[in-house]
């Protein structure tokens, strides 16, 4: 099996991964997802395409959570100056 990005010698064996893992390249490093594990095939991952949307979301909660705490920083800043 070869890494489609590189063409590297990936050593697999379709006992050992199933229908929708994700390997990465030992020789370029990207990440490749397993479309069918009998003969494997792989397919390269975008970037968009890796992880789960909820740690999207979570991270984009995480910058609100920030954005607000700046904002009482500010109050209370504004409260000193007075």
């Amino acid at each position: 099996m070869n890494c489609p990005q590189c063409d590297a010698e990936l050593d697999l064996d379709e006992y050992d991964v199933d229908k929708g893992d994700v390997v990465s390249c030992s020789e370029c490093g990207a990440n490749l997802e397993v479309v069918n594990d009998s003969p494997i095939e792989l397919e390269a991952l975008d970037e968009d395409d890796e992880g789960d949307d909820d740690d999207d979301e979570l991270e984009d909660d995480e910058i609100e959570a920030d954005d607000d705490e700046d904002e009482d920083e500010d109050e209370e800043d504004e409260d000193w100056e007075e």
